[in-house]
């Protein structure tokens, strides 16, 4: 990532272009904004002044102005909206640091609601992940500490920390109340995975946008190819728990797939934060059947493409309403290496849909859930006295079957997904 910045008149001065995607991360372009022309109000700025002078004379304990102001800060900000903040030099260096797909802390991404930090999601393969901490939890306290009071930045510090250390989070999930300790470690993001479901039929998983996540899944539908010997027959797009990443990648991933498409465009007051964003012109899989899986702990680049590859028809996508971020973050770096990361935009899918707190809603609405296979063996043909024996060799059972067993308990939303594959696969025959 190149940063730019130059000398600040004033916190109006937009400093550095860059978009934030994820609710946990940002990406930052190489383009300067345009100043914004505004006149500061006088009378406003007047009284906050007033304000701190009678904070530093008359409050019963001695303030530092470092921290009186940073506050004053944090909360005009906090006041916008969850995803604007104010960026210490220390919260930068983290922020540059989570887009490179390395960095300490449990593996959650988060923010706040309602003065309660929310699980978006938490991050495959992470010790969140394997404590058992879901999408939608509300984390009350850290270590027996409210949260109620910290800004998101705060929240996320206390629970940062030197790898092997515990925290315990007391979580609201529905009408329970969990504590859960979890060992902090450092979160290495592998963004990409994948395997095959059945002959021919595939599956990628995308646990978060990063710079080369494009490629990647390019190179893993390759790959799965080569393990089939051929042209694959159908391939689930898994984007469920994918809090989003970089706008970019969520660009490159979608051209995989659409040809020559407008894949998301923004709208903002400031005419250089307004931009379309199009796949190129030929793509390597412009006809393979897929299935795009997405839930509530999909956000903001997870919804871009479910979004675009919805709207082009490109795609089915299958499961539960996605999380409803569409609000474009600008990083504007400060003197004394601190930033804001402002909300500038919105961004909306190639139909017009602006997604922002409604989020996408599935072409068919699929839910996890658990189903108990009936151990009894069936009764048929071969099993009565006296059946007639078949003409042809004998044929063994079908291990898909225990396989399917296996998914349906496992994943019923994966198992569904690969069903209308097959499905799909035999209409194209016909």
């Amino acid at each position: 990532m190149i940063f730019k910045t130059r000398s600040a008149v004033s916190l109006l001065a937009v400093l550095l272009f860059g978009f934030a995607i994820g609710v946990g991360s940002t990406v930052y372009a190489e383009r300067h904004v345009s100043e914004i022309s505004s006149s500061l109000p006088v009378e406003e700025i007047r009284q906050l002044a007033q304000v701190i002078d009678r904070i530093k004379r008359a409050y019963v304990d001695e303030v530092d102005n470092e921290d009186l102001i940073r506050d004053a800060i944090n909360g005009m900000l906090s006041g916008l909206d969850p995803h604007s903040a104010f960026l210490t030099p220390e919260d930068f260096s983290d922020l540059q640091e989570s887009t490179s797909g390395r960095f300490g802390g449990l593996g959650i991404e988060v923010q706040m609601e309602d003065g309660l930090v929310k699980v978006v999601s938490p991050i495959d393969d992470t010790p969140a992940y394997h404590a058992g901490v879901q999408s939608g939890d509300l984390i009350t306290r850290l270590d027996g500490e409210s949260v109620q009071g910290m800004t998101l930045n705060q929240a996320v510090d206390v629970m940062r920390g030197e790898p092997g250390t515990d925290i315990t989070l007391t979580i609201m999930r529905g009408s329970d109340t969990l504590e859960i300790t979890i060992e902090r470690a450092i979160i290495q993001v592998t963004s990409i995975r994948s395997r095959m479901l059945e002959p021919g039929y595939g599956m990628v998983r995308i646990s978060s946008f990063q710079q080369n996540t494009g490629r990647d899944l390019a190179r893993e539908i390759a790959s799965l190819e080569e393990e089939y010997g051929g042209e694959l027959r159908g391939l689930v797009l898994d984007l469920r728990n994918n809090p989003g990443g970089l706008l970019n990648a969520s660009v490159d991933v979608a051209d995989v797939f659409l040809s020559d498409k407008l894949v998301v465009y923004t709208e903002s007051r400031i005419p250089d934060s307004a931009h379309r964003y199009h796949s190129r012109s030929s793509t390597a899989y412009p006809d393979l059947p897929l299935i795009v899986l997405v839930n509530g702990g999909s956000a903001s680049a997870s919804e871009i493409v479910a979004g675009a590859l919805q709207d082009h028809g490109r795609a089915v996508v299958m499961g539960t309403q996605t999380f409803g971020k569409g609000s474009v973050q600008t990083v504007l770096p400060l003197e004394n290496r601190s930033a804001l990361k402002l909300t500038t935009a919105r961004y909306f899918t190639p139909a017009g849909q602006n997604i922002q707190a409604q989020g996408i809603t599935p072409d068919l609405v699929v839910r996890q859930g658990q189903f108990a296979v009936d151990d009894a063996p069936l009764r048929r043909e071969r099993d009565l006295r006296g059946h007639l024996q078949t003409l042809s060799e004998r044929v063994d059972e079908d291990p898909t079957e225990v396989e399917e067993e296996e998914l349906i308990n496992r994943d019923f939303q994966l198992y569904e997904a690969l069903n209308m594959l097959k499905g799909w696969s035999i209409l194209q025959r016909n």
